[in-house]
């Protein structure tokens, strides 16, 4: 069974007097352990696809299905149970809360899971470690650079232990050479058996997904597999911003961005 099910998926929005057709008539099967990148330009449906697959919106018709249940039909409650336990979610702006610590901001999910604070706190360590954040536990996200912060809210995605990463433009905010550190982190998770799935409207943030969904129109306009030789082997191009300190990701990195000293 595909961890993922979507049959003939529409939405439509209401805007004043227009009717705009976002979806039309969309239908994937997403399996567990892919990792998959979803292009589009603006407008096109990539981002009205993942608030659905995310069950964060529903579909005016069509049928989804995620882990065997069927989405389409659930009420707020129901949609947010399957959000907390099945998918973890990082954003472009990472979406942390400014005034507590990376440990309290990747406890946040177990509270809304009801986990207790002994085993919140365990939890999260472990995640926080998992990406490279071992020291900075007590740090707010102002005392952390733009890839620290991308790395703690990958910490919080992980920490309820989802079947599914959800990331739209997750790299939109960094720099070049962390942007490669973020992408090399999601490849290592979807090695160890996470499914990934990215928007982005970047084909060097794209190239290091196995599949690629490209969408024009509301439509899906090319679904491949990419050569297995590109998979996260395309430089990511200098996007001439300032960059930004980064921390020790699970692979190996070269040894200024290992030692936070910028290149």
């Amino acid at each position: 069974m595909a961890l993922i099910e979507a049959r003939d998926l529409t939405k439509v929005y209401s805007m004043g007097d227009q009717t705009v057709h976002a979806l039309r008539g969309v239908s994937l099967d997403i399996e567990e352990g892919e990792f998959v990148a979803i292009m589009g330009a603006s407008g096109s449906g990539k981002s009205t696809l993942m608030n659905i697959l995310g069950c964060l919106d529903l579909p005016t018709a069509g049928e989804y299905r995620l882990a065997g249940e069927a989405v389409e039909g659930m009420q707020t409650d129901q949609l947010a149970s399957v959000r907390n336990r099945r998918i973890g979610f990082v954003f472009q702006q990472f979406n942390l809360l400014p005034r507590t610590s990376a440990l309290e901001n990747v406890e946040l999910p177990m509270v809304y899971a009801g986990v207790k604070a002994a085993q919140r706190r365990e939890r999260a360590v472990a995640a926080l470690q998992k990406v490279g954040l071992g020291e900075r536990f007590n740090h707010t996200p102002a005392e952390l650079s733009g890839g620290q912060q991308q790395r703690v809210a990958i910490a919080r995605a992980l920490v309820n232990q989802p079947q599914l990463i959800l990331a739209d433009e997750p790299t939109g905010a960094l720099d070049s050479e962390t942007s490669e550190d973020i992408m090399r982190l999601l490849a290592d998770l979807n090695v160890q058996g996470m499914t990934v799935v990215i928007v982005t409207h970047e084909a060097d943030i794209a190239a290091w997904a196995r599949r690629k969904l490209v969408f024009k129109d509301g439509h899906i306009l090319e679904d491949a597999l990419q050569p297995s030789k590109n998979w996260g082997q395309t430089p990511i191009q200098n996007r001439g911003q300032t960059p930004i300190f980064g921390q020790t990701p699970i692979s190996p990195l070269s040894a200024a961005s290992a030692s936070g000293v910028p290149a």
